[in-house]
């Protein structure tokens, strides 16, 4: 049988998606892979479909324990052999794990990188005939790498030293060429043998947000939205605390997830979040990586995230399914403190700190940019993009403003303070602010002082911001932020060239409501579920409910024909998805 056969047999998809043919050709002739493929863009079908055309066992080496039970159901839903081992298996579960790789059954096994410190393991490994080795979230693996964990750095030593010599197969989301090569290396894979598709996500619409209170926001966009499924993300715990208790007030079914939080309350929290008994997750981003819930319609990030690599990852939990979904940043300039804190209070060398702030700065310039959001975040990652078209910079139709004057007001305001001071203070000394560092330092006789009086404080700090973000200005210092003149910004002062700029707006946009037939069919997911204890995504993904719901199939044939419809499934819930299907289809005839 061949992989296109396998993908339509046990995954109901009738074509590849870009780059997955190329990996797993790749992987079948014995050749380390690094797959860096968009989150939804099908990384473990990379893995899963060699595994079931290769000879005995495939390791799936995965972070965290939350995903691993997530990913063997599903492939159990596909009529595939897998199991994970971890601390929450029971002594005789684990036994049953054992005797069943003893007999050969199992195609997939899942564990945390940690499993290889266990003796018993590795000599039991030892006697598997073991093909291929998958190492997801494999930026985890590279310093440079905005997840970095240390037990991943044991990896590449542990799998060379394996008997078997299996593949090895990397594969992650967010990898900026750095971090590329630095996994190549470590895991001893070519250069051409590097699978790299686009970064950019069709379905999803990018938006930043400045200047709105973040409750005020986040309610009013859950009750336009009501009843799909969200992740909020924020900084810290006080902050998740807060705004759980906000929305809960305020009648939504929100969880909570911080690492403050027992283990028994998030592992609770999260089971209502994936098994939609919660319409929205409240969390740090101590919650998601891995988590496989296809059907999140949105991400909003109520404070600004690290990275920008952060960023796309978790952004990219909204829309797995390639139904269209949302990533909305509420930039907020304190934000940006509270990052330098959790930056400079880490135990990290100076040199890591130093890459850090850099990060940083570069989510400030997104936050700030007037391009396409996509473009800015793909180019970040080393590729181009054209623009999205549905960002919320494509879609500010408003006539760009010529602000020539005001950026060389606040250009020369830096010539004139020497890279000395902050953006605060030179917003300040453009105000006209009579602070008392500013009369000591008798910032209030430069010829820039009080030019733009007539503007608000935080107006002059955003123009700062868009004159960064543009290019007119740097931070040389990512740690002490001091604007420099650029020489874009030169030319600028010297009257060579114009700078324009436009304000958008974003505001919550509702979205259209579900087919009568759409909600019966999820309401026969939800219940074939609960009878099964398994999340009602891995039965089928709403973008496969949302197609049954448009093509109506009335055979078995029709059904199969469905993408996400494989001939296991179909034997599984066939009969009663078209029960339901029919039904509705008379009830409409009857009307």
């Amino acid at each position: 049988m061949d992989p296109l056969a396998i993908l339509e047999k046990y995954y109901g998809y009738h074509a590849f998606r870009p780059g997955q043919e190329q990996a797993i050709t790749q992987v079948l002739a014995r050749k380390n892979t690094l797959a860096l493929m968009p989150t939804g863009g099908g990384k473990s079908l990379c893995y899963q479909i060699p595994a079931l055309l290769m000879p005995g066992l495939t390791l799936v080496i995965s972070p965290l324990i939350s995903l691993m039970k997530d990913q063997v159901d599903a492939l159990k839903q596909n009529g595939i052999e897998a199991a994970f081992i971890n601390s929450t298996l029971t002594s005789g579960k684990l036994s049953e794990v054992y005797r069943k790789l003893a007999q050969g059954r199992l195609k997939l096994l899942y564990i945390a990188p940690e499993r290889f410190d266990s003796d018993f393991f590795n000599r039991f490994l030892a006697g598997v005939k073991l093909s291929l080795v998958a190492i997801d979230e494999a930026h985890c693996i590279s310093q440079w790498g905005h997840d970095f964990r240390p037990q991943y750095l044991k990896l590449s030593a542990i799998l060379q030293n394996l008997p078997q010599k299996p593949t090895l197969i990397a594969l992650t989301a967010t990898a900026t060429p750095q971090v590329a090569q630095d996994i190549c290396q470590r895991l001893d894979i070519a250069p051409s043998c590097q699978v790299v598709t686009g970064f950019s996500r069709d379905n999803l619409a990018f938006k930043v947000v400045k200047g709105e209170d973040s409750k005020t926001f986040i309610l009013n966009y859950l009750q336009q939205n009501q009843g799909q499924a969200g992740i909020i993300y924020a900084n810290t715990r006080k902050q998740v605390e807060a705004l759980g208790v906000f929305l809960k007030k305020h009648g939504q079914k929100v969880r909570i997830y911080h690492a403050g939080l027992s283990e028994a309350e998030r592992l609770q929290n999260q089971e209502a979040f994936l098994y939609d008994q919660a319409d929205v997750m409240v969390a740090t981003n101590a919650f998601g990586m891995g988590i496989d819930k296809s059907n999140v319609r949105y991400v909003i990030h109520a404070s600004v995230p690290g990275s920008l690599e952060a960023y796309y990852q978790e952004a990219g939990r909204a829309g797995r399914d390639g139904l269209e979904s949302e990533a909305i940043l509420l930039y907020h300039d304190s934000d940006l403190q509270t990052q330098r804190f959790f930056i400079e209070n880490s135990p990290a060398d100076e040199a890591y700190k130093k890459q850090e702030y850099q990060k940083l700065e570069a989510m400030v310039r997104y936050a700030n940019s007037e391009a396409c959001l996509q473009q800015v975040i793909v180019q970040y990652f080393g590729q181009t993009c054209p623009p999205c078209q549905k960002c919320s910079n494509c879609l500010d139709q408003r006539e760009a403003k010529d602000i020539t004057i005001d950026a060389q007001k606040a250009l020369s305001c830096v010539v004139r303070m020497r890279g000395r001071f902050g953006k605060k203070m030179i917003a300040q000394v453009l105000k006209g602010s009579k602070g008392q560092k500013i009369i000591s330092e008798k910032l209030n006789e430069l010829t820039t002082y009080g030019i733009m009086s007539a503007y608000k404080l935080k107006e002059i700090e955003s123009l700062l911001d868009y004159l960064l973000a543009s290019g007119y200005l740097v931070n040389d210092d990512p740690k002490f932020p001091k604007p420099q003149l650029t020489v874009n910004g030169a030319d600028v002062l010297k009257g060579k060239a114009k700078v324009m700029r436009k304000v958008s707006v974003v505001t919550a946009k509702k979205k259209p409501k579900d087919s009568k037939l759409l909600l019966a069919l999820k309401a026969l997911r939800l219940k074939l579920a609960q009878a099964e204890k398994i999340p009602p995504f891995i039965i089928f993904s709403d973008s496969t409910l949302v197609e049954m719901a448009q093509a109506k199939p009335q055979n078995w044939d029709e059904l199969l024909a469905v993408k996400g419809v494989g001939e296991y499934k179909l034997k599984l819930y066939g009969a009663k998805f078209l029960a339901v299907i029919q039904e509705e289809s008379q009830t409409d005839e009857d009307n």
